[in-house]
């Protein structure tokens, strides 16, 4: 978790020095302008597609968590949001091998960067969609009685995000789909799919 969290928080403080220099490049001096920053975190509900799994792989809950910052780029109508997150995915398989059900669990734990465009639909409710660039971190495979390092992963996923949000005073909630553009497992065609809900705080 140490080595997480120093990886976080380096990705965040580069994405804090570029989000200001495009924020004072776009603000105006009114307030409304001015960006604001948090912290959110949630639930993961993770799978892949299908690919040559023959019989399919079903949803791993789990968690991420990091921070996000909103620049305006049209004044209460479009924003930028780039986020750097800890995301905890993977999916869980069964088989049955001489009688006996068996079912092991792929614990694949990525650095997720989104970068989406958020249009306001009023003051609360906003829409938010754009690329997810994640970077694999960790990988294993837990079945019932053992637990092993693997590297069928590839090390890098491009992703599309899209979803919903909703800004009470500092409070944020969120719900957000993405879907992998390549492949997953290597020579599996499988593709990343996850659901995410979860809350924010606005500094």
């Amino acid at each position: 978790m140490k080595k997480v969290f120093y990886v976080c928080l380096t990705l965040f403080s580069i994405h804090y020095s570029s989000a200001q220099e495009v924020q004072s490049s776009v603000s105006s001096p009114s307030s409304d302008n001015k960006g604001t920053y948090g912290i959110k975190g949630g639930l993961n509900f993770s799978t892949i597609t299908k690919g040559n799994f023959d019989e399919g792989a079903d949803p791993r809950t789990s968690y991420y968590i990091g921070f996000f910052s909103e620049i305006p780029l049209i004044n209460k109508v479009l924003s930028l949001q780039p986020e750097v997150l800890y995301s905890r995915q993977g999916f869980e398989t069964n088989f049955r091998l001489l009688g006996t059900n068996y079912k092991q669990e792929y614990r694949i734990d990525y650095i997720n960067v989104p970068v989406l465009a958020k249009i306001h639909l009023g003051r609360v409710l906003a829409v938010e969609a754009g690329p997810q660039f994640g970077f694999k971190i960790n990988e294993k495979i837990k079945s019932e009685n053992s637990t092993s390092t693997n590297d069928d992963v590839n090390s890098f996923d491009t992703a599309l995000a899209a979803g919903l949000s909703l800004k009470i005073d500092d409070f944020l909630i969120s719900g957000r789909y993405t879907y992998s553009f390549n492949e997953v497992i290597k020579n599996t065609d499988s593709k990343n799919s996850v659901f995410q809900i979860g809350i924010g705080f606005y500094f």
